[in-house]
């Protein structure tokens, strides 16, 4: 049953542990402003709750945006529906955009296969994939067959939740690359945070070459602060020199919302100004 309404926007939930991220940036603002000159041009989606509550399915940036622009409610389509099958459709919702991050992928990955599992799906595929005969290789195909990735590369996503959080932001931000991240999700806890002090203190981050040897090392029970130091601290065949600035020296200097890639991009962007201004004050020859 579907149905339209217009909705108290403190009524509204969002979806537990929903994998998308709503950032407060430039595209925000044009949201917000967009919003308040014309409304919510397209509506939420939304399933009913208990005490007279909604859980959002799909609409969580324009929530925020309407809540920034001053509105009182918002309109909504409601829709009878289970979480399992609604969590199915947040991730189908949005895995489309362009610029989602690993992170978001990833999680968004992880949440439906999750809620197919419970579903019990056991599916024949039709794309031409060999995917061995076991349930979590059947969904993970099923997953990733609308996006062109295979079971394989689903599950290399799912396995990015098992990073430390702080190493999923240099995912994100392009500083891990992918291969040597899914690598380093196999180590534990404490030997993650002991590779995000090393990266912090030495300004490196790991080759795909070193992140397998740690994890090789990891399970064999052999993986400490100074055998994680000793491989990161080698050089690697294409280690450019570089200037090392403590990233809490910069931050002050630079919007909350800013992350590493970013600041480095506008530290470039000064340099680059401050240079063209310099070669026009230079008298002609």
């Amino acid at each position: 049953m579907k149905n339209m309404q217009k909705l108290d926007v403190t009524k509204l939930k969002e979806f537990e542990n929903h994998p998308y991220k709503v950032k407060h940036d430039d595209e925000m603002e044009l949201l917000i402003d967009s919003i308040k000159e014309h409304g919510i041009l397209s509506p939420i989606i939304v399933r009913p709750l208990e005490n007279d509550e909604y859980e959002i399915i799909s609409g969580h940036r324009r929530l925020f945006a309407s809540k920034r622009a001053g509105l009182a409610e918002v309109p909504a389509l409601v829709i009878e529906i289970d979480r399992d099958n609604a969590a199915i459709a947040l991730v189908d919702s949005n895995l489309h955009r362009d610029n989602i991050s690993p992170s978001e992928k990833a999680f968004a990955y992880k949440l439906k296969m999750e809620a197919m599992s419970r579903q019990g799906h056991r599916t024949d595929l039709t794309s031409g994939q060999l995917v061995p005969k076991s349930d979590d290789n059947r969904t993970s195909a099923e997953i990733g067959e609308p996006y062109g990735e295979s079971y394989k590369t689903v599950q290399r996503y799912i396995r990015l939740t098992y990073l430390h959080p702080k190493l999923l932001e240099y995912v994100d931000e392009g500083r891990i690359a992918f291969t040597p991240a899914v690598e380093l999700s196999y180590l534990n806890d404490i030997e993650q945070q002991d590779l995000i002090q090393t990266i912090e203190s030495e300004d490196c981050t790991p080759s795909l070459s070193q992140a397998v040897r740690m994890k090789k090392l990891s399970q064999a029970g052999e993986l400490d602060d100074d055998k994680i130091l000793e491989i990161m601290s080698e050089e690697k065949a294409n280690q450019k020199e570089r200037i090392k600035i403590p990233t809490e020296k910069l931050r002050k200097y630079f919007p909350k919302n800013y992350s590493t890639s970013q600041i480095e991009e506008a530290i470039i962007k000064m340099c680059e100004a401050n240079y063209k201004r310099r070669q026009k004050q230079q008298p002609e020859r």
